[in-house]
């Protein structure tokens, strides 16, 4: 570690801080220190032998987590190392250690700051991103005095001051009461992915799961398919998951714990599988999981879950792969709860949930998972499961409770391939390029495939991320002929032998996308974990992605020129199983089922936010029902500062010029557009039962734009809110950059995404 960053840990920096405004008092606001004098001791003489609960502070986020962005170039830092620090603190974005995930100093969440000021900072700052150097002199260096990360006072700083590395779920259990007895908010995180900074926040006590227990590596289940003559769901939901992944035709599924992320599941899947081909089998587990091993199982699956690489176009999104839950709720049981009544639906490749049913862990301070007792909730419950089953699946996590373990499905192992095209010069002089006609291949077999003579089934086999150069298949499918036929159709025929197509699954003896995500770490130093990415960097802030609906694009040539032409992208994890495969009692968006693909976009630009909102949105979506704003933002890889077009006018994008305080009173809010307002509605009302206190209020979670009375001191001294009587604040921070729409220009810029995870996977290699 540098002796800059040394002396950091306990010096402040000479920088003068900047003018501050005047804010309402509450748990979520003020000094670090706001927890000090309950009693802790209370609660550590409650956590198991191996749980540890540590205070902590911004030095702890200077030492542990900036040397990751400081001391290694882009390609080489990994969120491995930040996961496992010391403080628990670390995240892969560095400025979601500040609100909005924006260091500029603000005691009221930026309120009155513009987007233009937020502009400014950025292109001075995320020269990081884009250059991919060892860092930039402007941000580390703690002599500049304008260096908003280096000054202590900040009060933006955006850290927890407790937190907890709970093992069991009675840990989770006793942070809960304790925290219900003393009014404090709780934040949870698992590898802490969130685009928006959601993971933690400064005045609460943050659960960290990365030491909880794990039950991947032997929670893998075979079902006994025999059972399915005669076949009833035990009284405490024990054999509940074998009984519904049975109904889907599915005979097998993996158990998950609450701090795992998918390299541990990859790796526990893999090994199983070549267990099962050292034995004299085959490998036998498929498992739809994220494209990064540093993201977690959870928060990536309560957000829909993108599964473009994992086989999501033939299986269904993260959140259709959920057989049951485990959570402690907010109320303090420990619940555990999934469909227990179901019937065959037309039109869907799995059965339609009709009841969910759940029970209460009676002996909650218990350790053994062996002596748990699971009965009947008591009478005073009052969370209905099957609204909790509803919003779970999409709502987003970290809001509705602190999940232990989750039971996902497996799925029968199928061939995998994995296709790109060759860097030769006499391809790229034939215009056979990642950003060029392979990328339009790609899209041309996802969204249209019969103008090929692709059938659908063998078009959904196949998916890929937000522009990458790779496509991933399962089973029968047809890339080879499917490519060759384009070419022909594209007037590309003198293409040297192969017509420039890479099998790299099959050069590479990788049988599953585990053995590609392993593989892909080699000669890094996330070596012998399944890949990670994207690499560490500052912020992802802006992120926005725009739902592209399948009809709009199936409607006409012309549309689809359109997306090959101004769209980035796109991200091609939608249609076929994406649709199919809901159990019709989750809450992801219809926008979500029925799109084709999405755009990733990193940057605003004023004429293409203008063009977006004023010429496709009313094109893609119908806007007839001003009562009713239709969902269009994707789930996943949202930012902290996008939002939606204004109130007053849905085609007109919101002002950048505007505060973010004007944004959130008077544009769409990125929750809003996220899950159109009916299904936000239906989302919050679940929420004011599960955790009507708001024990769990990250930011840009439900019910977290919710407005907020103006706090009150007690004669305590802690803040409490004169509306619900909870410790809880939140910053208006849910405005943001108006309608982050990139086109035309722009695009080069967006294809970097995928350049960079060509690249990235090259220099694994090399």
């Amino acid at each position: 570690v540098s002796a800059a960053l040394l002396l950091m840990a306990s010096v402040a920096t000479a920088a003068d801080p900047l003018p501050s405004e005047a804010s309402p008092t509450s748990i979520s606001d003020g000094s670090m220190s706001m927890l000090d004098g309950l009693p802790w001791e209370d609660l550590r003489s409650k956590l198991s032998p191996s749980a540890s609960l540590v205070d902590v502070s911004y030095a702890d986020y200077v030492m542990d987590c900036l040397p990751e962005f400081v001391d290694y170039p882009f390609w080489e830092r990994t969120s491995f190392e930040l996961i496992n620090q010391p403080s628990g603190l670390c995240l892969p974005n560095l400025w979601c250690g500040w609100d909005m995930c924006y260091p500029r100093p603000s005691t009221n969440g930026h309120s009155n700051e513009t987007f233009a000021q937020f502009e400014q900072d950025s292109a001075m700052f995320l020269s990081d991103y884009y250059g991919l150097d060892v860092g930039n002199t402007e941000l580390f260096d703690q002599a500049n005095p304008e260096s908003f990360l280096y000054d202590e006072s900040n009060p933006s700083i955006n850290l927890p001051s407790k937190v907890l590395f709970p093992v069991t779920a009675s840990d989770v259990i006793a942070a809960v009461e304790f925290s219900k007895v003393h009014k404090v908010e709780i934040s949870i995180k698992n590898s802490g992915h969130h685009y928006g900074g959601a993971s933690q926040k400064k005045n609460t006590l943050l659960l960290n799961m990365n030491r909880y227990t794990q039950y991947s590596p032997t929670g893998i289940v075979d079902c006994d398919v025999s059972l399915l003559d005669g076949f009833s769901i035990a009284e405490d939901l024990s054999n509940q998951a074998c009984a519904l992944s049975l109904a889907k035709d599915k005979s097998a599924y993996v158990r998950v714990g609450g701090g795992e992320n998918w390299d541990k599941v990859y790796r526990a899947v893999q090994k199983a599988n070549k267990a099962q081909e050292q034995e004299g089998g085959g490998y036998k587990y498929h498992v739809v999981g994220g494209g990064a091993g540093t993201v977690s199982p959870l928060g990536w699956t309560f957000l829909a879950g993108l599964s473009g690489t994992t086989g999501g176009r033939k299986y269904g999104f993260g959140a259709d792969q959920v057989l049951q839950v485990e959570m402690v709720l907010p109320n303090g049981h420990h619940v555990r709860f999934g469909p227990t009544e179901w019937e065959d639906a037309e039109g869907f490749i799995v059965p339609r949930t009709i009841d969910v049913s759940g029970m209460c862990r009676s002996n909650s301070e218990e350790q053994d998972e062996e002596t748990w007792q699971w009965g009947s909730c008591p009478d005073e419950f009052d969370v209905d499961f099957n609204d909790l089953w509803f919003a779970v699946r999409g709502g987003g996590g970290g809001t509705w409770g602190v999940v232990t373990s989750l039971y996902l499905q497996l799925h029968e192992y199928e061939k995998y391939e994995r296709y790109e095209v060759s860097p030769a010069e006499d391809c790229a002089a034939l215009g056979i390029t990642p950003s060029g006609l392979w990328l339009e291949f790609q899209i041309t077999y996802a969204l249209t495939p019969s103008s090929i003579d692709v059938t659908k089934e063998h078009s959904n086999a196949c998916g890929t991320g937000n522009g990458n150069p790779d496509y991933h298949c399962y089973g029968e499918e047809d890339v080879e002929q499917g490519w060759a036929r384009f070419l022909v159709k594209k007037n590309v025929t003198d293409f040297p032998d192969g017509a420039c197509l890479v099998k790299t699954a099959s050069d590479f003896g990788w049988k599953d996308f585990t053995d590609f995500a392993v593989a892909g770490s080699e000669g890094t130093r996330a070596e012998g974990h399944a890949g990670d990415f994207p690499n560490p960097w500052l912020s992802m802030t802006q992120t926005i992605n725009i739902l592209i609906p399948s009809a709009w694009i199936e409607a006409s040539e012309d549309n689809f020129k359109t997306l090959l032409q101004r769209f980035s992208g796109p991200y091609l994890a939608f249609g076929g199983g994406a649709r199919t495969a809901s159990d019709q009692a989750n809450s992801v968006s219809k926008a979500h089922r029925d799109a084709g693909g999405w755009s990733i976009l990193l940057s605003a630009d004023d004429h293409d936010t203008d063009a977006f909102w004023g010429e496709f949105f009313p094109q893609m979506y119908d806007i007839s029902d001003k009562t009713n704003f239709p969902a269009v933002f994707g789930a996943n890889h949202a930012g902290s500062t996008p939002s939606g077009p204004r109130k007053d006018n849905w085609t007109e994008p919101c002002p950048k010029e505007w505060t973010f305080e004007k944004r959130s009173e008077e544009c769409i809010s990125m929750q809003e557009s996220i899950y159109g307002t009916k299904l936000l509605k239906r989302l919050e009302a679940i929420k004011e039962v599960v955790d009507p206190n708001y024990m769990l209020d990250c930011a840009y979670c439900i019910g977290n734009n919710r407005p907020k009375a103006k706090a009150v001191q007690d004669d305590a001294g802690v803040a409490e809110n004169e509306k619900d009587g909870t410790s809880s604040s939140t910053p208006i921070n849910d405005g943001g950059v108006s309608g982050a729409f990139s086109m035309g220009k722009n695009q080069p810029m967006i294809f970097l995404v995928g350049w960079i995870g060509l690249l990235q996977f090259q220099y694994m290699l090399n």
